[in-house]
């Protein structure tokens, strides 16, 4: 055991100490913070916030209203021809033609949108959103509806969802909240497992490449070897998740006081504590920056601390799980070359985990398909973190936190047998059925 810890501490010291390690653990929340923050400021402010000016010929009699124009899209009707507004679309000042033909409202077919630039898919399906509006408004006009009634037909819905306990009680939730952290949580995982695993299987190559280990198994065993590296690096990524999270609480903590301010972020404070205190169903409005007030409430009854608490857990067994196959893979090759043919059946599990997850568990985290995910270890890590902020049943949590046991235990042992045998290969190109003959040799 004390060679064991000896192993580990070697591991852990000889990657925290780097520069490397230190720069990119202070530099990964501020540069994530600012993606993010990128993202969704061009999201607000509409796709690049490019105004498109788009001239339209109109040859259809029927369509008597004009398109309005929008915040990123500028309807001008122009009097000449298609052919006439065509030959002189460059030096026009127009980003695109908008074509309407003389067809039926109730068949309209024949609408171009025409420039010198592909249009993006964005674009053109704001451009069809707009036309169905407009021909829509002229169906019902042509019923006899009056243009204000048409006004009135608009109405902006806004859904307050809420979960019932176990107790009756209603309580906040917010599926856009749950759907943040489902992909913030999957991506980390994903992220981790892949980057500490490939670090294990790195270092094993490096050892063996330079001779090292042959030093280093006269007085360790080969499981106690592969176990320290393996649990030396675990805790290296958990150091660094822990500093990411401590870091990335007081980002956010002072970038909130400097966008919103102390007093507004009490106000808000206050009025979602006075909200979640009344019964059911009433109403009190929010004081200070609504956009606080709202992130606020969505993440009141988020069980945050469950959810770090999960995540730890199956980032260890997690990584533990691929690390040791990624170990073995490591022993068995010569040089990171020879790892490509080891390494996409490792990598497409957890590829597709990933991808499913993503996809499939967060359209329907209930559903048969995302508790299979979630059970199954090749892909529980990321698919249980995905499912988790929208609940989970206790049963479920216990009975993946149980397999994902039993399958690190069983690929541990695994990999082991491997790594004893190919530790010590070397000038041989490995194969799959190599590396069964040295998972059934004998001590």
């Amino acid at each position: 055991m004390n060679k064991i810890l000896l192993i580990i501490q070697r591991e852990y010291l000889s990657r925290v100490k780097k520069k490397s390690f230190i720069v990119m653990t202070l530099l990964t929340p501020i540069i994530i913070a600012g993606f993010y923050g990128i993202a969704i400021y061009f999201s607000v402010q509409g796709i690049t916030g490019t105004v498109n000016k788009i001239a339209v010929v109109n040859e259809n009699k029927t369509l008597t209203t004009q398109l309005p124009s929008t915040k990123n899209r500028t309807y001008v009707y122009v009097p000449q021809s298609l052919k006439e507004i065509k030959s002189s679309i460059n030096k026009s000042g127009y980003d695109y033609i908008l074509y309407l033909p003389d067809f039926s409202i109730d068949d309209p077919k024949g609408i171009q949108l025409l420039g010198s630039k592909q249009a993006g898919l964005a674009l053109s399906s704001k451009i069809s959103d707009d036309i169905e509006e407009l021909i829509r408004n002229q169906k019902l006009k042509a019923s006899g509806i009056a243009q204000k009634d048409l006004d009135k037909l608009k109405t902006s819905v806004e859904i307050d969802t809420k979960k019932i306990a176990d107790t009756g009680k209603e309580e906040d939730s917010s599926a856009g909240a749950s759907t943040i952290i489902a992909y913030v949580s999957g991506i980390l995982m994903f992220m981790f497992i892949m980057l500490y695993g490939v670090q294990v299987m790195r270092g094993v190559i490096e050892e063996k490449t330079n001779r090292i280990i042959e030093v280093m198994i006269s007085s360790v065993k080969p499981f106690q070897l592969m176990m320290g590296k393996i649990i030396g690096i675990a805790l290296v990524g958990l150091t660094q998740f822990i500093l990411w999270i401590v870091l990335t609480a007081s980002i956010s903590t002072v970038a909130m006081k400097a966008f919103v301010g102390d007093k507004e972020m009490k106000q808000s404070i206050q009025a979602t504590e006075v909200q979640t205190k009344n019964m059911p169903g009433a109403k009190v409005a929010a004081a200070g920056n609504p956009a606080f007030s709202n992130i606020q409430k969505s993440l009141t009854n988020l069980p945050v601390t469950k959810i770090i608490t999960v995540f730890v857990f199956f980032f260890i067994g997690g990584y533990l799980f691929y690390s040791a196959l990624y170990a073995a893979i490591g022993s068995a090759v010569d040089n990171e070359t020879e790892t490509q043919q080891f390494m996409m059946p490792v990598m497409m599990p957890l590829l597709f985990g990933y991808i499913l997850s993503l996809s499939v568990v967060t359209n329907d985290p209930y559903g048969p398909l995302a508790f299979w995910l979630s059970v199954i270890p090749f892909t529980s890590p990321i698919a249980m973190m995905v499912r988790l902020p929208y609940g989970v049943p206790d049963w479920q949590l216990a009975l993946s936190m149980g397999l994902m046991i039993i399958g690190f235990i069983g690929t541990v042992w695994i990999a082991s047998r491997i790594y004893r045998v190919g530790i010590l290969m070397y000038g041989k190109k490995a194969s799959f059925k190599e590396m069964i003959k040295w998972f059934a040799y004998k001590n």
